[in-house]
């Protein structure tokens, strides 16, 4: 896709808000549900767009008193891709220790933010410590890079102007970012020990980026991915070694959000070909609420040994829930 007209997708897709109005079809019907969305026309639901996974309690971010807590610091690693010094923020398990080695996470923002983001969006220290504390999750390192690879790599004037740097990341993170994290911190160095997921343009990068590295990561997900996302056959051009090396594939999207499509095309495909997916569609728009939920969701299953893809839960049908304020993502 031509950079001028790229960015002039982008933009319209994030800047218009989804508009959560009922279709004249039933959602739970065999036929697609129409409902008016953002950039691409109506947001149309098929029988496969359900919720699978509940929707958590609001307290996955809230502090709490009698637990061991993580670490979260900013650090500093020399780029050779973007040539020069760069930051991401890392957040270590309760307990930390040299003498152990742990998976890690890879967790990337979307085009508005920064690799300060998923703290901003998810408090994502405290989620990380709820999680672990309560056993839902094993200790892991997160790293939130920043994913802008450019030398001012600041959210700031036109952001969308920045996508291109979007795509130079992809190098940075395999030859800059895994490297001076494997030589500062004790971790696992296998890729069934590497995840890699994001929101938005994150999810894009992260599908991009995993699906074609699968002898890099084991884990993968994409949060309402934005339209940098490739083609389906452009990141699983081999079904059946996707399927073989994939631990996780998760997909999400909200069903009042106007990227959906990109989500859905990804998504048929992979059951068209038969790769092993979770797929979730909550009520959610391009918010920081969907963002939260389904992390919180995506990390129980991290670096543990496979189990069956759960069954369809009972979510109740109340359009009247209240997301979180949009934000670009």
């Amino acid at each position: 896709m031509p950079r001028l007209l790229f960015l002039i997708l982008l933009a319209a897709s994030l800047k218009m808000p989804a508009l959560a109005q009922p279709g004249s079809q039933s959602e739970n019907s065999e036929q697609p549900s129409r409902r008016r969305g953002g950039f691409g026309g109506p947001i149309e639901l098929g029988p496969d767009d359900k919720q699978t996974y509940p929707d958590p309690p609001a307290t996955i971010t809230r502090k709490r008193d009698g637990i061991a807590r993580g670490e979260l610091e900013m650090v500093e690693y020399e780029s050779k891709t973007v040539g020069t010094t760069r930051k991401m923020n890392v957040y270590t398990p309760p307990g930390y220790s040299n003498e152990k080695k742990y998976p890690v996470l890879y967790l990337l923002h979307g085009i508005g933010g920064d690799e300060t983001e998923w703290q901003r969006f998810a408090t994502s220290d405290v989620l990380f410590d709820n999680l672990i504390a309560d056993g839902k999750a094993v200790p892991m390192i997160v790293v939130m890079p920043n994913g802008r690879a450019r030398k001012n790599d600041r959210a700031e004037g036109n952001v969308f102007e920045s996508a291109p740097a979007f795509a130079v990341f992809e190098q940075d993170l395999l030859n800059d970012v895994i490297p001076a994290i494997e030589s500062r911190y004790s971790v696992k160095q296998d890729r069934e020990n590497r995840a890699l997921a994001g929101l938005s343009m994150g999810g894009g990068q992260s599908l991009n980026i995993g699906l074609t590295h699968v002898d890099t990561f084991a884990w993968i997900g994409g949060f309402s991915s934005a339209p940098n996302t490739k083609s389906p056959e452009e990141l699983v051009p081999d079904p059946a070694k996707a399927k073989k090396q994939l631990k996780l594939l998760w997909l999400s999207c909200g069903n009042k959000d106007g990227l959906i499509r990109i989500s859905q095309r990804l998504q048929r495909y992979l059951n068209e070909k038969d790769v092993p997916h979770i797929w979730n569609v909550d009520s959610y728009g391009h918010d920081p609420t969907h963002w939260r939920n389904n992390l919180y969701h995506f990390a129980q299953l991290l670096f543990k040994p496979p189990t069956d893809e759960p069954a369809n839960v009972k979510v109740p049908d109340d359009d009247s829930k209240n997301a979180a304020p949009s934000d670009r993502g």
